[in-house]
């Protein structure tokens, strides 16, 4: 599968397992929901203090496996590297994911209050590689 195709793929669907590696390298799997941004990097928001965030400021390479929202067709696996955006650079990153996946929210001042309060950050992966070339 080519980098383009897996994109369109992210972008049309959602939902997501992401890999990160452990301190002692054993894999650590989180389901997430993710969205794809202008620039082609697949972005995840999620909490600072999760253990993924911790595996990633240690190791910041994953891999994502993304699911057609229906769960069974079409998938892909990409991997690269991560970038974690903070706060406060990171609000229009995470409002950015929400309107990909939710759409327009009903209010964008609760919403920025929440992401302060939960400690949110966007994970950014860039796609190196994407697969599977062959099914079955």
């Amino acid at each position: 599968m080519e980098i383009e195709e897996a994109r369109a793929l992210l972008a049309d669907n959602h939902r997501s397992v992401l890999h990160t590696a452990r301190s002692d390298g054993s894999p650590q799997l989180s389901p997430v929901v993710h969205a794809v941004d202008g620039e082609g990097r697949v972005c995840i928001s999620t909490r600072e203090t999760s253990m993924k965030v911790k595996n990633l400021r240690r190791r910041p390479r994953a891999a994502l496996c993304g699911l057609s929202d229906g769960f069974f067709g079409n998938w892909v696996q990409i991997d690269g590297p991560v970038e974690i955006v903070p706060l406060p650079e990171a609000m229009e990153g995470l409002k950015d994911v929400y309107r990909a996946v939710a759409g327009e929210h009903p209010d964008w001042e609760e919403f920025e209050a929440a992401m302060v309060k939960e400690q949110r950050v966007v994970v950014r992966i860039t796609i190196e590689r994407a697969g599977p070339q062959k099914s079955g």
